[in-house]
């Protein structure tokens, strides 16, 4: 059986907006990848490794791998903690 994990992506590090957040990802999960001697990366045969979808909800993501009888994983995205910080806590301390 085919086996996949439905994750929100995390934000790009290299900016600090938030786009492409939003949407949910159905990853197939590689099997028995193997390491490329000459170049030392790693490959697969498995062709469903590339394969990313992207689905507005997660809902349409389970959905989707019930009916293509997909084991999957949901991984569940963390809440940001937002401290509320002001420009005059610099001097109070």
């Amino acid at each position: 059986m085919k086996k996949a994990k439905i994750y929100i992506p995390n934000k790009s590090p290299m900016q600090s907006g938030y786009g492409k957040t939003d949407m949910w990802i159905l990853e197939y999960e590689t099997k028995d990848p193997t390491i490329n001697p000459l170049m030392g990366w790693e490959s697969s045969s498995d062709t469903f490794s590339e394969l990313r979808l992207e689905f507005s909800t997660k809902e349409l993501a389970i959905n989707y791998a019930k009916k293509m009888k997909i084991d999957y994983d949901i991984i569940e995205p963390k809440k940001r903690k937002i401290i509320k910080k002001s420009y005059a806590d610099n001097f109070l301390k």
